[in-house]
């Protein structure tokens, strides 16, 4: 049942995504020759702007067919304070589900756990070196006697 509902929104989505860009090459049409020139990369910027919002579509409804309403609330959560590691989870979730290792919805517990690995994997390892200075004092030598 949720994933037909699933499917009708992504169907709807779509149509409208469509609907965007038919609009967005149709509007040019109506230009006089002399006024196209200036907007060159216009249409590919739309076209652009159309594949990124479709793409982001697509992997929030991965999301959402991966993660529990729990995790997906504490991941959101965790988007508005880090988003780059936000983005490094969901990345990780995507190519999980992907490879088939998902089996079933992660719970907030096994996002958690993820995100302590994720933490683990980022952390850099802070080394401490201790550079001494080394005199060639002649005087040492004599306290040796």
């Amino acid at each position: 049942m949720e994933d037909d509902e699933l499917e009708q929104i992504r169907a709807r989505r779509m149509a409208e995504l469509r609907a965007q860009s038919g609009a967005a090459g149709g509007s040019m049409g109506g230009l006089p020759a002399g006024m196209s020139g200036g907007m060159g990369g216009g249409k590919k910027d739309d076209e652009e702007k159309a594949k990124k919002s479709q793409m982001e579509e697509m992997r929030r409804t991965m999301l959402i067919q991966i993660l529990d309403n729990e995790a997906r609330e504490r991941l959101s959560r965790i988007a508005i304070v880090k988003a780059e590691k936000a983005r490094a989870v969901e990345d990780l979730l995507i190519r999980m589900a992907q490879g088939g290792q998902v089996r079933s919805k992660i719970t907030e517990k096994q996002l958690i756990e993820l995100l302590e690995q994720v933490n683990q994997q980022s952390k850099p390892e802070t080394k401490i070196v201790y550079n001494r200075r080394r005199y060639d004092d002649s005087d040492d030598d004599d306290y040796g006697l």
